[in-house]
């Protein structure tokens, strides 16, 4: 079973964590992410469809393929997106103790650091999967940031036109939207991203960072 929603009674058993992002009155904003990247197969794709939309969008990055990719890096944020943590490694907060999560969360943000990244940075946990201990350990640094719609963009054994319609339909003003820039993903983000933003688009909505 696949869920793009978690309830809101599962979101409370984390504290200091960011599910939806503001609604100010009378607007209609989603924030588009994109995590796993930045690698020069998929980023750039994801770049000309938000262009296409004037669509801002937030990137986790994981701290290897920023070092790996720095232009690719530099192209996002010269299009007006932003860099975020995702760790170094694409680590789960599940399997590592506090000193070496937070060591992981550091060295990306090292590396972010050199591209100018402004004070109070966003960390998502890779696969959501973080600790009460380590989130109460850096929300005073960070903002922890989740998701309203998680797309399963990833998942190769999901059809474009279900994914699609699942994200279209579970989209409310405020979402926090999570598709994937890897190759992973790319089947389903290369066929669904461009509806998304044009479905969503007709609908009034407007594309904002966080």
């Amino acid at each position: 079973m696949r869920v793009h929603r978690l309830p809101k009674l599962l979101q409370r058993l984390l504290p200091h964590t960011e599910w939806r992002g503001p609604v100010p009155e009378g607007k209609k904003p989603l924030y588009l992410t994109f995590d796993d990247g930045p690698i020069p197969e998929e980023t750039p794709f994801v770049l000309e469809q938000l262009a296409a939309y004037n669509a801002h969008a937030t990137f986790f990055c994981v701290g290897q393929n920023l070092e790996r990719h720095a232009d690719v890096a530099r192209q996002v944020l010269g299009a007006g997106h932003r860099l975020a943590n995702h760790t170094h490694h694409h680590v789960s907060g599940w399997q590592l103790p506090v000193p070496a999560y937070l060591a992981e969360v550091q060295q990306c943000q090292q590396v972010l650091e050199a591209f100018g990244e402004v004070p109070r940075p966003l960390l998502r946990p890779p696969y959501g999967r973080i600790t009460r201990a380590q989130a109460a350990a850096l929300h005073s640094h960070y903002r922890l940031i989740m998701w309203d719609v998680l797309t399963y963009d990833y998942d190769a054994s999901y059809p474009a036109e279900i994914c699609f319609q699942e994200a279209l339909t579970y989209t409310r003003p405020g979402s926090i939207v999570v598709f994937h820039d890897s190759q992973k993903a790319r089947r389903n983000l290369r066929a669904v991203l461009p509806r998304y933003l044009d479905a969503c688009a007709a609908q009034g909505y407007s594309f904002e960072v966080l």
